[in-house]
This record gives C-alpha cells, sequence and structure tokens, in this order.
C-alpha cells in the first residue's frame, strides 16, 4: 500500500489567518452593484463563490462578469438575471453560449496573451476577483492549482480579491503562487476540483491526428490546443522521442504521451526539462499527478502565450482547431457566421511563433464537414458574419482528415487547389466550380473538377539510397502541377526523348494536368521528393496505367539527370508493385527505347517473371507478378 501523501500545506493554517476567514456569503457581501467582477478559470472556477454571489443576483444590478472559460455551472448566465449580471467573457464556454447567442451576453475577442495587459494598465479594471487556491504553506503562499493562466493577473489587479481555499486543490508549481497576504477573504472548502472528461475520439478525429502527428518530429516543443482533434493527436506521438511541452492547456491525455518515455523536454530552449502549462482541464487522475510534481512549471499566460518566448522554443508546433477556412486561407475560428461560439484563444499567439521558431509548424485542424457530413468546413467564402481569427497571411499548415494542405507562401491558385484537395471529396466539384467563378482557378480547370483526388496515406513510405541519401515517396498530389513541370523544363534533352520518345521543347498544360489529376486507383502516380528550401523537390515520377481487359498496367518513369544511377528507378517499381498487387493487377507492361540501357536494367533485374520482345526502336517488357 502507498504511503499517504503528507500535505504541503500549513496545518494551522486557519488559526494563523483566521481574521481573513469568512463564508462564502458573508464574502461576496463585499460586493456592491455596478461592479465588475472576474470568476476563476476552467476547472478553477471557485464555485460555491458563485453560488453566494448569484444568491445576491437581485440586489446587484449593472454587475458586469468577466472570465476566460469556466467548467462549472454559471447561474449567473440565467436570463432571470440578464438585467442584473451581464457576462462578458473572453472565450465562450458552453455554459454561457446561450445568453450570448441571444445577444444578453458581451465576448470581447482578444489574443489571450493580451489579457493581462487589460488588467494591468486598467483598460478593464476589475473591482473584486473570485479564485480557488490552496491553502497557504508554512510561507504563506498559495498555489493557484490547475488555473493559472489570466487567474494570476486578475488576482494582482483586482480591489477585492475572495478566495476559496481547497485542500482538494492540487498545488502546482512555478509561478503558480499568491501569498495570503495578497487575498482579502479565506473561504474554506473542501470539495472535489471541477473534472471534465475529454470525449473519446471518433474514425474522423483519429485520421486528422495521424496526419497532424506526422508533422511533428523527434525533438519537438508541442502545443495542444483546446478540442478534440488537439488531443486525438496524443496516441500518435507515443514513439516519438525528446519532445517538449510548452502549452496553454493540459489534459489527461498527455500523462499517457509522458509515460510512454517520448517527453522529456532534453532539446527544448526554453524551460529545458519542464512542462510548461498555464491551466489544465482533467479528471482526478491528472491532478493527483501535477499535484507538488516537479516536472511541471505553471506560468501566467502572458508567459505561456508570449508569441516571442515561442518562437524561441526549438521546434515549437502549434496545434489548433478552426470551424470554418476558406480557399484563401482565412481561418475562422470563434465565430459561426454572426453567432459567436468560442473565442480567439491562444491560436493567433501559438500560430505566429510556432511559425518563426526554428524549425516550428503552425498547424490548423478541423473535419473536412459539418452537421452529420451536410456541410462543408472547406468553403470558398466564409459564412457571412463570420470571423477571421488566423489571416491567410499566417496561416501555414491546414488538416482535415482527408489530408494535409500547406498553404504558407502560395498562391491564391495553389491555395485553393490545396484546400479543395483535403475537402470532403462529395464537395470538390462544387468547389471547383466556385473557385473558378471567384477567379481563383483559371477556367481551364473546369476540365478537372472531378479529378481533384489525394493518393492514400499508405502509399507514403521513405527510402535510404545507397549513398545515404534519404528520398520521400508518396502519390502525386493536385498541387504538384508547378513542381512537375518546373521537373521537365530541368530535364536534358536525352532524358526527355527517352521518357516521351520523341524531342519535345514545351509540355502542354493539359499533359501536366493529366499526370497530376488522376483517381488513384486504376491510374497511379507516385513522386520521389527530398527537401528543398521551399519545401520540397520532385526528382523523380514513376507511373502505371491500367488497361482492365488484360488486367496488366503499362508503367513508366522519368527520373531527374542529377538522380540517376543511384537506385530510385527500381524503388519507383517496387513500390509501384506493391500498389498494384494489392488492387489485384496481374502484372505490368512497358516500352523502353533500345538506346535506353539503365531503365532496361531496372526491369530486367525485377524478382517477378520478365519477358522482352525486340519491336522495331523499343522493347516490349511484361512482368508477371504471379
Amino acid at each position: 500500500m502507498a504511503p499517504e501523501k503528507k500535505p504541503t500545506w500549513d496545518p494551522d493554517w486557519q488559526n494563523k489567518y483566521r481574521d481573513r476567514i469568512a463564508t462564502a456569503e458573508q464574502a461576496v457581501r463585499a460586493i456592491r452593484p455596478g461592479q465588475r467582477i472576474f470568476v476563476g478559470t476552467g476547472c478553477g472556477q471557485p464555485e460555491e463563490l458563485v453560488r453566494a454571489l448569484a444568491a445576491r443576483g437581485k440586489e446587484l444590478p449593472d454587475t458586469e462578469i468577466v472570465h476566460l472559460l469556466t467548467s462549472g455551472d454559471a447561474p449567473y448566465a440565467d436570463q432571470q438575471f440578464s438585467d442584473n449580471f451581464r457576462v462578458n467573457s473572453f472565450f465562450i464556454a458552453e455554459n454561457v453560449r446561450g445568453i450570448i447567442q441571444e445577444g444578453l451576453g458581451d465576448y470581447t475577442p482578444v489574443f489571450l496573451s493580451d489579457i493581462p495587459a487589460l488588467f494591468n494598465s486598467g483598460q478593464i479594471p476589475l473591482d473584486a476577483a473570485l479564485i480557488e487556491v490552496t491553502p497557504p504553506d508554512e510561507k504563506g503562499r498559495c498555489s493557484l492549482g490547475v488555473s493559472v493562466d489570466i487567474v494570476k493577473s486578475a488576482a494582482e489587479n483586482a480591489r477585492l480579491v475572495i478566495a476559496e481555499v481547497n485542500p482538494q486543490m492540487p498545488r502546482t508549481l512555478g509561478n503558480s503562487f499568491i501569498d495570503v497576504h495578497d487575498i482579502d477573504y479565506l473561504v474554506p472548502v473542501d470539495e472535489p476540483v471541477i473534472e471534465v472528461k475529454t470525449p473519446e475520439p471518433d474514425e474522423i478525429t483519429l485520421r486528422i491526428g495521424r496526419y497532424v502527428a506526422a508533422l511533428v518530429d523527434n525533438g519537438s516543443t508541442v502545443e495542444f490546443g483546446i478540442g478534440r482533434i488537439p488531443q486525438a493527436v496524443v496516441p500518435f506521438l507515443k514513439d516519438r522521442k525528446d519532445l517538449g511541452i510548452h502549452t496553454e492547456m493540459f489534459t489527461d491525455s498527455m500523462i499517457d504521451l509522458i509515460e510512454s518515455g517520448a517527453v522529456t523536454g532534453a532539446r527544448k530552449t526554453v524551460d529545458r526539462g519542464k512542462i510548461v502549462a498555464s491551466f489544465c482541464m482533467g479528471t482526478k487522475r491528472l491532478y493527483d499527478y501535477i499535484d507538488n510534481n516537479p516536472m511541471f512549471s505553471f506560468h501566467p499566460t502572458e508567459y505561456v502565450n508570449d508569441p516571442f518566448l515561442i518562437s524561441h522554443q526549438h521546434r515549437q508546433v502549434a496545434i489548433n482547431v478552426a470551424l470554418e477556412v476558406d480557399l484563401t486561407g482565412q481561418v475562422c475560428a470563434d465565430s459561426i457566421g454572426t453567432r459567436f461560439y468560442s473565442g480567439i484563444g491562444g491560436q493567433v499567439d501559438f500560430n505566429r511563433g510556432a511559425a518563426r521558431s526554428p524549425g516550428g509548424r503552425a498547424i490548423i485542424a478541423l473535419p473536412s464537414t459539418a452537421k452529420n457530413g451536410t456541410v462543408s468546413r472547406i468553403v470558398t467564402n466564409l459564412t457571412p458574419g463570420a470571423g477571421v481569427v488566423t489571416t491567410r497571411g499566417d496561416v501555414h499548415y491546414v488538416v482535415t482528415e482527408h489530408g494535409v494542405a500547406y498553404l504558407h507562401g502560395k498562391s491564391v491558385q495553389a491555395r485553393a487547389l490545396a484546400l479543395i484537395s483535403i475537402a470532403d471529396p462529395k464537395f470538390r466539384p462544387q468547389l471547383v466550380r466556385e473557385a473558378i467563378e471567384a477567379k481563383y482557378l483559371r477556367p481551364e480547370m473546369a476540365r478537372v473538377e472531378g479529378k481533384i483526388v489525394v493518393g492514400p496515406q499508405e502509399f507514403r513510405t521513405t527510402v535510404l539510397l545507397r549513398d545515404g541519401t534519404q528520398v520521400m515517396f508518396r502519390p502525386i498530389h493536385p498541387t504538384d502541377e508547378p513542381n512537375v513541370r518546373d521537373m521537365f523544363y530541368a530535364l536534358s534533352e536525352e532524358t526527355k526523348y527517352y521518357r516521351f520518345m520523341k524531342y519535345i521543347q514545351r509540355i502542354p498544360q493539359q499533359q501536366i494536368q493529366d499526370f497530376v489529376f488522376i483517381n488513384h486507383r486504376s491510374d497511379i502516380a507516385i513522386v520521389a521528393t527530398v527537401p528543398a528550401p521551399y519545401g520540397e523537390e520532385i526528382v523523380a515520377i514513376g507511373r502505371y496505367y491500367l488497361n482492365e481487359k488484360t488486367n496488366l498496367a503499362e508503367v513508366a518513369f522519368i527520373v531527374h539527370d542529377r538522380w540517376q544511377n543511384r537506385g530510385i528507378g527500381t524503388h519507383l517499381l517496387n513500390h509501384l508493385t506493391v500498389i498494384a498487387k494489392r488492387y489485384g493487377i496481374r502484372g505490368f507492361t512497358a516500352e523502353v527505347l533500345r538506346a535506353n540501357k539503365p531503365m532496361q536494367r531496372v526491369f530486367t533485374h525485377s524478382p517477378y517473371k520478365v519477358t522482352s520482345e525486340p519491336r522495331e526502336d523499343v522493347i516490349h517488357f511484361q512482368i508477371e507478378f504471379n
């Protein structure tokens, strides 16, 4: 049996500070009509004080309630108090969403990192702060526990501070303490801290999580935003090494990530070895885990969400969510049309910080549809009244269950194609038509309206060449059109002649589109890529076209001159063979010029049954898999 945990607070605290002790009802009597009252955040909401305040509702006309998001009941948001309590929320939680959408409450859109400055400067003066803390320790320090965030600044700036003192509140370490002498009323309570259980991820959320996790490298420092999607990334990160965590919110799921050994913080640039957060929302398992745990360092929002500090982290990855994204890359995350739904939160803080971090990645994730698949979240134009949280100039990665679109530095046409590619397939033709009408796409793109298909994720693989170079093989993507064109014009005349069997000076736009816009079933194209300053460079393309009458596919390759004779052609053939066998194709055919000895060797050395037949100036190859 594990030994009982020794309390970290002063057992005699109630005697020492008895002149400050009051009941909730006694303490809230100090609040006067017309004042602005701050209520503590998330699971650190002081429920007994909130109930006592609501009980005085009819006595407190013109009282403003200010908070971030809160997880407990919000009786002050009941319509019966709308003439007395005015709710003003920096982030809209479910408990106040109704009254705000009815127009009886307020929402203040602001970057999370800016809120403490509003308190400090007096722009939003606070008359009182209702918070929850641990009992004071021997030095008279109370921990703010699960919610440091903007609570610390609110308590430091409010004229009156009333605190529930709860021994069940975990004692979090870091810049998370308030001196007991800075609290006017101490209200003893002994109640479980509010618990919030993250819903189990569904299939779509898990698919998004897998795509996002693929963007997180070993040694990255990760921010997990609010919502199911960021939490769904966690299971797919357990095989990573030396991850760090610098995030505004911490949840139960991250315990499993830590215990998997993936999180060490060893490569963090700031707060090395520490897990940094400003608040947490979870269950008792989480609260017991963080209690007096030196691995964790809780800090106020102005520190955790500082874009400048975030940008100095090693490979900072920001994972946040959206409600809607338009084809130019504008991200709406706080409203559904004119109805305010959530808030700006820390999305912009972390997005901008991660974008400037060395090796960092700023990721926006969302399901491709809403309302049971009847509405696309990838739209040509945002819903009228929708607000832009992350601008088209700030967006980098957008992820849905259908793939990843990288937008930063891309033209509007490239953005539109990338986003249409990760939209739900049934909405892609409509989005192409609307994008052409909006002049985002050229009119000739109408011919590919029903052909924007993203190849399966499982067709991706990485190969180490004999010389130690790592090459990525993946399905060709609709946004590869300019890269395919660039590769063509970089080829020697001889290589172009070997591939097309004639001398050509230009490749028609329609032919490039036929290379790129394929169905990834009977028509497969795999590109080999290597990292480049602008993202990646295509160095080879392998493709097959199925003849359904014979169940044989004609295969062809083209390899950049600089990358020939390094084994890429052989790897492409092997990879295409695996794909073809999966689809039940019985073999390949190929026409190779007699002069093209390297490609002949690729086919000749195949491990399958190979027959060849000279035909005029070409050699016809047939490869039987069985």
